[in-house]
């Protein structure tokens, strides 16, 4: 597909939703916006329609079921066929992951970066602080794209395998074919890079936390790195991150749960709980409940019981529902890695602080027996699950199958059970960006 018609398309119905004139375009394809006010603005648009697809994941999973008398008939038409993972040949009002939208926002990106020095009206640090946040806005599309769309890093042959089209330049008359799952990450670590040198601001306040800002940079490296299997440049990541942002919701006290942007855990608010997802997701699997043990927090406040062996979904729901980095996953990401290079001891440190506000007392000190004795294969997994249980219906739990094991999961809906093979683990491009641009099915090392 050619990006020119991606930006004509979008910025068309943007013109519907918005009269500012820095949303126009030019007959050459260029956004006018001179101001750094202008340019705030235009990125404002883009993170507000930034994809949520990380959140859509979820109906793929393990976490929640799909049953014919609890589901409503407009849910089972949009996600029943993402739930049993039928992807040859899905039902037509299948809703389809984004496509359109990230390359959109890594158009904007990209002009914020060309345009840096003609931004008037604006002093040096906020200039920097817009480029550096365009750079995060670029890794961050390219980074979801080629995990919804290409092969797992640790499952492939990264130089030698098909990822997604890179877009580097603001040219709405491109067509680019795809780069190898290596050249996306790279260039991914690389936009990480330049954002770090721009960006100026710690932390903004609640409200405005949707903004990237200096300790995501090291959040995004950490979760890039773990995708990757590079367990010491995600630990070293994960540990600044807790330097600099470690503090954790305490759900023995707080009513706040982690995942609101309200929470004094969020880093980055960018992708909000989408309200149209909201009633499927609402019916949380009862074995994936089990993970939780007694005396954990979370069972109460994340789910809220209804009948014998059903739940609702307490973590969505509302616009309080922003998350896309938070704090207890650096933990997370630490522990795992002082797992996987052997240092068990630092791994339940690491983890310690957040069971320490997720547990209650007794239950604190069984889990510490627990953990203590077991071997790092063991504690490895244990850790795993509790990544499970503290991001689950974050859109975490999907890109952790992924990168691991792949297990073969089963759904039964109607007495029918379908199985999740390995290679299922990775979405097929879009058809209408296929059927557009069959370009993209081509990379270019062929």
């Amino acid at each position: 597909m050619k990006l020119r018609n991606i930006i004509l398309s979008l910025f068309t119905a943007a013109a519907l939703v918005s009269c500012d004139s820095f949303l126009d375009i030019t007959p050459t394809g260029k956004v006018i916006a001179k101001t750094g006010e202008e340019y705030r603005a235009l990125l404002t648009y883009e993170y507000k329609y930034f994809p949520k697809d990380r959140y859509m994941t979820t109906v793929r999973t393990d976490e929640l079921l799909m049953d014919k008398s609890k589901t409503s008939s407009t849910d089972l038409d949009a996600y029943l066929d993402l739930w049993r993972w039928k992807d040859e040949d899905p039902s037509p009002t299948t809703s389809y992951f984004s496509w359109r939208n990230y390359y959109h926002s890594i158009y904007i990106a990209n002009y914020i970066i060309e345009h840096q020095d003609e931004i008037s009206n604006a002093t040096r640090d906020e200039v920097e602080q817009l480029v550096g946040e365009a750079y995060m806005l670029r890794a961050y599309a390219h980074f979801l794209l080629v995990n919804l769309y290409a092969e797992p890093y640790t499952h492939c042959q990264p130089a030698s395998t098909r990822g997604v089209p890179m877009q580097l330049e603001a040219d709405v008359n491109a067509i680019p074919a795809s780069s190898s799952v290596e050249a996306i990450y790279q260039q991914v670590l690389a936009d990480l890079a330049e954002a770090e040198k721009h960006l100026t601001v710690s932390a903004w306040p609640e409200g405005e936390n949707y903004r990237f800002n200096k300790v995501s940079v090291q959040a995004f490296f950490a979760r890039t790195y773990l995708y990757m299997g590079r367990w010491n440049d995600a630990l070293t990541a994960a540990k600044s991150v807790i330097a600099a942002h470690g503090d954790l919701e305490d759900m023995n006290s707080s009513s706040t749960l982690p995942n609101s942007y309200k929470s004094v855990e969020s880093i980055v608010a960018l992708e909000k709980f989408p309200s149209n997802l909201f009633t499927v997701i609402d019916l949380p699997d009862p074995d994936f409940i089990s993970l939780y043990r007694s005396g954990d927090q979370r069972r109460t406040k994340f789910f809220k019981r209804v009948t014998s062996s059903t739940y609702n979904l307490q973590k969505g729901g509302d616009d309080a529902f922003s998350c896309s980095f938070r704090s207890a996953e650096a933990y997370l990401t630490a522990a795992e890695c002082a797992a996987r290079l052997g240092n068990t001891a630092d791994a339940i440190n690491y983890l310690k602080p957040l069971l320490e506000k997720r547990l209650n007392a007794d239950a604190l000190q069984t889990e510490l027996d627990l953990i203590q004795p077991m071997t790092a294969d063991e504690l490895l997994q244990e850790i795993l699950d509790e990544r499970a249980r503290e991001l689950a219906f974050e859109g975490h739990r999907w890109y952790d199958l992924r990168r691991t094991t792949r297990p073969a999961l089963t759904h039964i809906y109607d007495g029918v059970t379908f199985t999740l093979t390995p290679e299922k683990y990775t979405m097929r491009f879009p058809t209408e960006a296929v059927e557009a641009n069959p370009e993209i099915e081509r990379w270019e090392n062929q």
